[in-house]
């Protein structure tokens, strides 16, 4: 242990841990058996990780964060382009992240930053790629993979052994399932699945988990249904969008909805499969 490092006097550290000189342990700080805590890393009020974890990098870890054995955050970036330039990452409040989890560090091309919101579960194994940006109360489950530059919205969850394409777009309140491959944008409230993913409709078990009521249900239900038909005519997308943001004003899940659409994007839109013939 580095007594130069910068911890609160109600902070324990147990003797086998590595703390570098200008680490900051915040008060009611845990640091467990064989952890290593790089100089620049930043960790809030009574965050606990239990053993083997490894901070590194510009690194800010909120107020009571979990960390469990063999995370490693902070590391640089999986890039081959890269040259190793410092970048930094950010981890909101109360965040769990559990075995052998993986956050890489931003890269210059990417802002600099990887971040991550408040009372996100990163679950054992899962792995955060640089420069991606993960709301509030995302859950990531076993073995998850995020390409590099992802954008996870609030809530949203991805199902186990899920691989997320770089510079995907997850909106608020949708969920992938397990085992898929998600090579395009979903939409918020969106629930999507398999190799190559597809989307099939609302997400209504989230949605309801999450207390949305049926006349919201209901809205989006619509919504979704003009969007998305089951057979789709000569109308375009482009087309159908405006014409829910017309007939739907002043819904704001619907214009969630629509703005996700409606924005620039880099990948192909998640959509449904079409109907067979």
């Amino acid at each position: 242990m580095t007594s130069s490092a910068r911890i609160h006097p109600s902070a324990v550290v147990h003797p086998s841990a590595v703390l570098e000189a200008g680490a900051r342990l915040g008060e009611g700080v845990v640091i467990g058996p064989f952890c290593h805590i790089g100089g620049e890393v930043e960790l809030g009020d009574r965050a606990h990780l239990v053993s083997h974890v490894v901070l590194t990098g510009r690194t800010r870890i909120g107020a009571d964060a979990e960390i469990h054995p063999f995370a490693s955050l902070g590391a640089a970036a999986q890039d081959l382009k890269s040259r190793g330039e410092a970048g930094t990452l950010v981890i909101g409040r109360g965040c769990l992240v559990r075995e052998g989890v993986t956050i890489n560090a931003g890269t210059p091309a990417g802002g600099g930053e990887t971040r991550v919101g408040d009372d996100c579960a990163f679950l054992a194994y899962s792995h955060v790629g640089h420069d991606c940006r993960i709301g509030d109360g995302v859950t990531l489950s076993n073995t998850v993979l995020l390409g590099g530059h992802v954008r996870i919205g609030d809530h949203a969850a991805i199902g186990g052994a899920t691989v997320v394409h770089q510079r995907v777009r997850i909106g608020a309140q949708a969920f992938v399932a397990g085992l898929s491959g998600l090579e395009g944008d979903l939409v918020p409230f969106g629930l999507a699945g398999g190799n190559r993913a597809h989307l099939f409709g609302l997400n209504l078990v989230g949605l309801r988990r999450r207390g949305f009521s049926d006349a919201r249900l209901a809205l989006l239900r619509e919504a979704f249904r003009r969007l998305f038909p089951q057979e789709a005519g000569a109308e375009t997308l482009a087309a159908r969008i405006e014409t829910v943001a017309r007939d739907f004003s002043g819904a704001e899940d619907v214009e969630a909805l629509i703005a996700f659409l409606r924005a620039e994007r880099e990948r192909p839109l998640c959509a449904p499969r079409p109907a067979r013939g």
